[in-house]
C-alpha cells in the first residue's frame, strides 16, 4: 500500500480510537426510552418468540384493532420497517419507515381488510450479539383462506442486549412472476 494512503487510513483511524469505550457504549445503548411501551417478557425472551410475536401483533381479522403498543416494544429506539418493491415504472423506491411510520401507512389496511401473515421458512446467520433471518412469509386476508394472497422474504435484523432480544430492521420484497421465490427459502 501506498505511504500516503496507509498514512491516511491511519489519520482517520485515530479519531475513533481515541473515543472512550464507555462513550461508544452509552452512544449504543438498547434500553427502552421512557416512553415506550415495556415489552412482554415471553414476547422478547427468544429469537423464535421474538419473530413470533412480529407476526402475530400483525395479523387479526378484519375489524379487529392490533395491539400497536406491543409491536412498538418490538423494536429498538430509531428501528426501521422498509418495504422494497417496484413502482409501477419498473423502478425499485424502497420505502423508509419508523415503527410509528409503518402503524400509521399499514395500520388502517390492516384492521380494514383482515391480515394474517405467517412464517414459512427461516434461514438464519447469528454473530456475538446480531443475529439476520430471512422469514419466508405467506399472507392471507382469512386466517381459514385455502391460498396466501402474497408470499414474500422478510430480512429481519436483531440485537441480543444480553437481557432480551430487540428487532432493528425488517427489509422487505413479495413475490412476483419474475421474482419467484427460491426453493432454498421455502425449506424448513
Amino acid at each position: 500500500m501506498h505511504r500516503l494512503a496507509r498514512y491516511a487510513l491511519t489519520a482517520l483511524a485515530l479519531p475513533v480510537l481515541a473515543v472512550p469505550t464507555t462513550r461508544l457504549v452509552a452512544q449504543a445503548t438498547t434500553s427502552a426510552p421512557a416512553n415506550q411501551p415495556a415489552a412482554n417478557p415471553a414476547d422478547v425472551g427468544s429469537l423464535d418468540a421474538i419473530i413470533a410475536a412480529l407476526y402475530d401483533v400483525i395479523s387479526g381479522p378484519a375489524g379487529q384493532q392490533r395491539n400497536w403498543d406491543r409491536m412498538r416494544s418490538l423494536f429498538i429506539p430509531g428501528a426501521r420497517l422498509i418495504p422494497s418493491s417496484p413502482a409501477p415504472d419498473g423502478k425499485v423506491v424502497p420505502r423508509v419507515l419508523d415503527v410509528d411510520g409503518y402503524i400509521g401507512r399499514a395500520g388502517p389496511m390492516l384492521e380494514k381488510n383482515g391480515f394474517f401473515e405467517r412464517e414459512i421458512s427461516r434461514k438464519t446467520d447469528s454473530f456475538g450479539t446480531i443475529t439476520h433471518a430471512f422469514s419466508t412469509y405467506e399472507s392471507r386476508r382469512a386466517k381459514d383462506d385455502a391460498k396466501p394472497f402474497a408470499r414474500g422474504i422478510n430480512s429481519i435484523q436483531l440485537v441480543n442486549d444480553g437481557t432480551r432480544w430487540w428487532i432493528v430492521t425488517v427489509f422487505w420484497d413479495s413475490e412476483r412472476p419474475n421474482n419467484p421465490l427460491p426453493e432454498k427459502y421455502l425449506t424448513k
